[in-house]
């Protein structure tokens, strides 16, 4: 094992379980993406400060990210940008459609041990492979 490749992988996850365990044991709420943006645009009184305060930290972590490693992120898209835009939209509709995101489901709702979010976990990396799988198909890869 490479753990020159593994440790920050490492270290980011343990980074996410503690941020997401602290904000549902300091406010109840899970650190679900899609519902913190989403209360954002739907303007959900007295959510605006702490989930626009979440986003801000998103962002804030990309733009140092580009500023103080920018080698770490990619230079040029692997996908063309229509099929990148199809693909958003359809990621947008399916955190919709699904009562929420990876982020919620996948770290907060596992870690909660809820059996909707453990099915839905699995629903979405199933989905996610069959789609990779019927891409190269498609690109002849």
């Amino acid at each position: 094992m490479d753990w020159d490749r593994v440790w920050p992988a490492l270290v980011g996850g343990l980074m996410i379980g503690v941020a997401s365990a602290g904000l549902l044991a300091l406010t109840a709420k899970t650190a679900g993406i899609s519902g913190i943006l989403g209360g954002i645009l739907e303007r959900e009184k007295g959510e605006i400060g702490w989930k626009s305060m979440f986003v801000l930290g998103l962002i804030a972590g990309g733009v140092g990210l580009a500023i103080f490693m920018p080698e770490q992120l990619a230079t040029e898209s692997l996908r063309p940008l229509p099929l990148m835009i199809v693909a958003g939209l359809l990621v947008g509709y399916g955190t919709r459609f699904g009562g929420g995101c990876t982020s919620g489901h996948g770290v907060c709702g596992i870690g909660r041990m809820s059996k909707r979010s453990i099915f839905g976990t699995i629903t979405f990396i199933a989905v996610g492979a069959l789609t990779v799988i019927v891409a190269r198909i498609l690109e002849g890869a």
